[in-house]
Order: C-alpha cells, then sequence, then structure tokens
C-alpha cells in the first residue's frame, strides 16, 4: 500500500466515519449493521485505493460502497417487508443536511449528528459511549478506559444500549431546537471525553492525539454560539483552549513527558490563555458553576503562576473539594490528593491516597501509583517509591508515559 492511499483512508476514517455510519443508522435503525457496513468500506478503500488511485470525493466513495454493502445485506436477510423496505430506503439521495439544520438550528454536521445520538432514552453513559464508538470512531478499548472499566463491561454496555434502542423504536433523527437542551449534558461529555482522549492518549506510541484536540476544541466553539447562555460550554471551551495552551511542552525533543512543574512556560500559547480565561469568567458571572468550570478554574491557577512556585495550591485544593462534591469520581479524588499534597506537604497528600487506594476503585490506573510513588520520594522513601514507579509502569499504557516512569525510577533507585 502506498503511503500517500494510507494517509488518504486514515483521513478520510477521522473525516467521515460519523456521517457514514449516521446515514445507514437513519436509513436502516440497526447500528451493529451500519458500523459493519463501514468497517467494510474502509477496508475496500484500503485494498482498491492504492490500485485504482484516490477518488476526488473520498466521502461520496465510502458512502456508496457501504450503503451498496448494506443493501445487499438486507436483500439477502429479507424474510418481510420490513427488510425491504429498509434496503429501499438506502437508495442514494441527496443530504437532508440543510432541513435538519432549518429544524434543530445545529448547522456543523458532527455536531448535530452528536445530539442526535445522544437521546434522553438512555442513560447519560450510554449516550456518551455510544457516541464515542459510532461518530468519533474511539475504539471500545479507548472508551472502557476514559470510563475506567474493563474493555468486556464497555462492551456489554454499548450492547445493551443498541438493543434498548431496537427494542423500545427509539428514533436515529435530529431533534428539534427546543429539544437539544436536554441532550446538552451528553454532547458536552462526548466533546470532553474526545478532548481528554486527544490530549492525554489512553495507549499508543504517542501521548497526544493533535487531531482529536482540535476536532474537539472546534466543535465547542460551535456549542458555545449554538448555545451563548449555557456557562458549562463556555466552561468546557476554557478547559480546552487552557490545557490545549500548555500541549506543546507535554513531551520533550526525546518523547518523554514533561511534567507540569518542569514544562517551559514560556512556549504556553497566550492567545489560548488569554481566551480560556475570558470565557471562563464569561461563564461564572452567569452564577451556575458547574463541574466544566471549575475544573477551567483549576487550569487557570496554573496557567496564571509565573512559575511551578507560584501555584496557588491553596486554592486548587479547595476548587478540588468543591469539584468532588459535584462530581464524586476517584480521579478527581486523586487530584485532589496531589493538591493537598502540594498545599499542605505529601504527608496529609498520602493519607487521602490511602483512602482511595483502599477504596480499590482505581485498580489498574497507573497515576494511582505513579501519585504514590511521587509522594513518598519527595518524603525520602526510595524503596517504598521505586517499587510504586515499578507498579505504575506495569500499568501505563504510552510510550511518553513509559518514558518518563522509568526515568524517574532510575532517578529515585541512584538515591536510594
Amino acid at each position: 500500500m502506498t503511503s500517500e492511499a494510507q494517509a488518504a483512508v486514515a483521513a478520510a476514517f477521522q473525516e467521515e466515519w460519523g456521517q457514514i455510519v449516521a446515514t445507514l443508522i437513519g436509513a436502516t435503525g440497526d447500528w451493529d449493521l451500519a458500523e459493519e457496513c463501514a468497517q467494510d468500506a474502509f477496508a475496500q478503500a484500503l485494498e482498491r485505493w492504492p490500485r485504482d488511485g484516490i477518488p476526488s470525493r473520498a466521502g461520496a466513495w465510502l458512502t456508496t460502497v457501504a450503503r451498496n454493502r448494506a443493501t445487499d445485506r438486507l436483500r439477502r436477510e429479507a424474510i418481510g417487508a420490513a427488510k425491504l423496505r429498509q434496503a429501499v430506503r438506502l437508495a442514494p439521495t441527496e443530504p437532508p443536511g440543510d432541513d435538519d439544520a432549518a429544524v434543530s438550528g445545529v448547522r456543523d454536521d458532527r455536531l448535530r449528528l452528536m445530539f442526535t445520538c445522544c437521546h434522553p432514552a438512555l442513560a447519560l453513559e450510554a449516550q456518551v459511549a455510544l457516541t464515542l464508538r459510532t461518530l468519533a470512531g474511539l475504539t471500545t478499548a479507548e472508551i472502557a478506559r476514559a470510563f475506567l472499566v474493563p474493555e468486556a463491561t464497555m462492551s456489554k454496555r454499548l450492547v445493551r444500549a443498541k438493543q434498548k434502542i431496537r427494542h423500545a423504536g427509539i428514533p436515529y433523527r435530529v431533534p428539534p431546537a427546543h429539544l437539544l437542551p436536554e441532550r446538552t449534558a451528553g454532547v458536552l461529555s462526548v466533546l470532553y471525553l474526545l478532548f481528554n482522549e486527544g490530549y492525554a492518549a489512553t495507549a499508543g506510541a504517542d501521548l497526544v492525539r493533535e487531531g482529536l484536540c482540535a476536532e474537539a476544541i472546534r466543535l465547542a466553539r460551535v456549542l458555545v454560539r449554538l448555545l451563548p447562555d449555557e456557562p458549562e460550554a463556555s466552561g468546557l471551551l476554557a478547559l480546552m483552549l487552557l490545557h490545549d495552551a500548555r500541549r506543546v511542552t507535554r513531551v520533550d525533543g526525546a518523547g518523554v513527558l514533561v511534567p507540569l512543574e518542569r514544562q517551559d512556560r514560556s512556549r504556553w500559547d497566550a492567545r489560548e490563555i488569554g481566551e480560556g480565561v475570558e470565557l471562563l469568567d464569561r461563564a461564572l458571572r452567569l452564577g451556575h458553576a458547574g463541574p466544566y468550570q471549575l475544573q477551567a478554574a483549576i487550569a487557570a491557577c496554573h496557567a496564571s503562576a509565573a512559575d511551578a512556585a507560584d501555584t496557588d495550591w491553596a486554592e486548587i485544593a479547595a476548587l478540588y473539594g468543591r469539584l468532588v462534591q459535584l462530581v464524586p469520581s476517584p480521579v478527581v479524588e486523586l487530584n485532589r490528593a496531589v493538591a493537598v499534597a502540594m498545599a499542605d506537604g505529601p504527608t496529609a497528600g498520602l493519607a487521602l491516597l490511602e483512602t482511595l487506594e483502599a477504596s480499590g476503585a482505581l485498580a489498574g490506573y497507573h497515576l494511582l501509583p505513579a501519585t504514590r510513588a511521587d509522594l513518598l520520594r519527595r518524603l525520602g522513601r526510595g524503596a517504598e517509591a521505586a517499587a510504586a514507579y515499578r507498579d505504575a509502569l506495569a500499568l501505563a499504557a504510552t510510550e511518553a508515559e513509559r518514558r518518563y516512569l522509568r526515568q524517574r525510577l532510575r532517578e529515585t533507585a541512584a538515591r536510594s
């Protein structure tokens, strides 16, 4: 396969996957069939584009192949009029984008599809997981890691969500404008996790997936324009920008993770920081500080500090205290333990960490032993710190994080 054709297929997957799957779901109501036929189309592209050339309209080519595959499947399996009607609906038609946009007010194709997927008849977690799988193209393993559950568990949840849609006859269509608010929480969660997977990939050679970060920020901007009085939309965009401002300093030239306190702040994007802070201030003035605004406020504390020593860790610890009341998440508890350790000393942070470890909520999460290792190292307990670094190294999924942990382990062992 030529590298040009391979790159074209990869780019088409990122741009077209969600639209192709959505087209097939809309016609057939069958989520599994839609995904399988879309996968078949991309498999054919990998085989045929190097030989026949890259089509000028890659999305149209892939949609046609996927639609033909679905039509063939339905006709072969047809045992009654319903299946035949589904096959007829798959006949090529002009895309209904303008009509959908007029009904919903959402002009962006991908964001409109996300609102379509986040149906309130499903539990919020199911909405988010299904949207990430179906429209964003994230793997089941990536989604499972985002939710801190085993891949098999997430796979079963996705299957149950699709079954509920099928059995309950939940329609796959764009909601009208007045129904968008009931789906906003799901869409915000999708964009949040999409950005997180881009900013700190759960697996693979690269810690940062810039394309996912950029797409999440683009969609968040569209959402803020669509819902200017929704403070959490502005808070989420602020959070993304404040994190993205530090993106280029997160990995050094050797591909090693650079912790926040060692990053070159002169390379942080001042424009993004300024925009993020302005968005956060505007959101907070609306008087409904939610989880995304609180996380953005924490990011703003880091972004506004002249250097690591100037960071207001007491304020950050207090913000995490408020956040954990709204989002009783073990990951938030872990971050709070770090902030308390920085504000009140590693012993205080370690006490919180031990309570969290005893709960078992973060078993298998590499940042738990990594945090424990760092606090033990700061307390001068080198042998225990080295053991914890080894535990974290065994669990880390990205090479950038493994390089960092190996480096810390060598430094700790040298001092012991």
